[in-house]
């Protein structure tokens, strides 16, 4: 059976997953992905890591689940990056330079679709459409893998408000950004269709897993 997963999504003790005035220069706006994060960097399979080390555990274990059994990937135009409206160009591919951390094809959510291009193993296609029409595409070139659904914040609700996700694993940072894009206003908002277990870990990470009802 293939999922539609959440997984490793980060926000804030306020529900936001990033902060406003998004640009190049800061790709999360006013929020510090270093503090973010820094729950999953602290980990010993964190992918940037340059350096050994690093903890076991539960939070490593979460971060290593991130690519099991993922066939593609969903995200927003937001996430992809910082431009609005029509493309000016199609030089712009991404933040994550020639080897993107995806390893699949990706399906970017747009109201201004481009050619796909491929960057090593990672095909970015964009797509305009419904959320069931996107996963549709997703499920199909995932062959009989899961599809992750990777952000941002608004994207996830739209799936959320269609019913489409089967599982969601958040991670609550002690931090508040006070504005931006916001995934929820409190984690039991999504009690009425999902089961949870919230579990607290290193540095004041609390971990929420839903799983459907």
């Amino acid at each position: 059976m293939q999922l539609v997963r959440v997984h490793n999504f980060t926000v804030s003790s306020d529900g936001y997953a990033a902060g406003e005035g998004q640009s190049l220069e800061r790709p999360f706006g006013h929020a510090d992905p270093g503090v973010l994060f820094s729950w999953a960097a602290a980990t010993a399979s964190w992918s940037l890591r340059t350096d050994p080390g690093g903890s076991r555990g539960l939070d490593d274990y979460l971060v290593r689940e991130f690519d099991r059994n993922i066939g593609a990937e969903i995200m927003g135009r937001n996430k992809f990056g910082p431009q609005r409206g029509p493309w000016v160009n199609d030089e712009w591919q991404g933040w994550w330079g020639e080897e993107p951390p995806f390893h699949t094809p990706v399906f970017v959510m747009t109201h201004h679709e481009r050619p796909s291009f491929t960057l090593a193993d990672t095909t970015f296609h964009f797509v305009s459409g419904d959320p069931a029409t996107v996963l549709e595409l997703a499920l199909a070139a995932a062959d009989g893998k899961d599809v992750r659904l990777g952000g941002g914040a608004n994207t996830i609700r739209q799936f959320l408000d269609a019913d489409l996700i089967d599982t969601l694993h958040v991670a609550v940072a002690p931090v508040e950004l006070g504005a931006g894009s916001r995934l929820w206003s409190s984690p039991e908002e999504l009690l009425d269709r999902y089961h949870c277990d919230v579990v607290p870990s290193h540095g004041g990470v609390v971990h929420h897993l839903y799983w459907r009802r």
